[in-house]
């Protein structure tokens, strides 16, 4: 990583990654689109009492998995890439029966900029596998959802 930041190629790859996930993204959806369907068909159950669903989507990319959420949902995404934003403008776009809260450039292990107990609901997909201390992001996870009323 040193190696490829002193010779620039780490901000090369930082730029070009989300474009090729913002194309990617359109293949991967139609072969998953019947699971991705099902993962998110619960989803309203998790409505508070009042107001709207709120979603962190943690590692949100391009905005893969917004299609597949509820009308009305407020969505927080965060990535540690910063460059995902422009895409992620895009996608909102063709989203629109959805509502955009924020877009957050942090790792899913420090999420300090989402407040305790705020989401009702954390996404995260095809994350977990790229992030250095999973624990920590299951932890930072549990650190913003709202408890649970019985």
């Amino acid at each position: 990583m040193y190696i490829a930041e002193v010779t620039g190629l780490l901000s090369f790859y930082k730029r070009v990654f989300p474009l090729f996930i913002y194309t990617f993204t359109y293949k991967y959806n139609d072969k998953m689109n019947d699971s991705k369907r099902e993962l998110f068909r619960n989803l309203e159950k998790f409505y508070p009492p009042k107001g709207s669903l709120r979603i962190l989507e943690v590692g949100c990319g391009s905005g893969a998995n917004f299609e597949h959420y509820p009308t009305g949902c407020k969505i927080t995404c965060t990535d540690p890439n910063p460059h995902f934003q422009k895409y992620l403008k895009k996608t909102m776009a063709k989203n629109d029966h959805l509502v955009y809260d924020s877009f957050i450039v942090a790792s899913g292990e420090n999420l300090k900029a989402v407040e305790d107990n705020s989401v009702d609901v954390v996404v995260c997909t095809l994350v977990l596998c790229s992030v250095n201390d999973t624990p920590k992001v299951l932890q930072e996870a549990k650190r913003v959802l709202r408890p649970v009323s019985s």
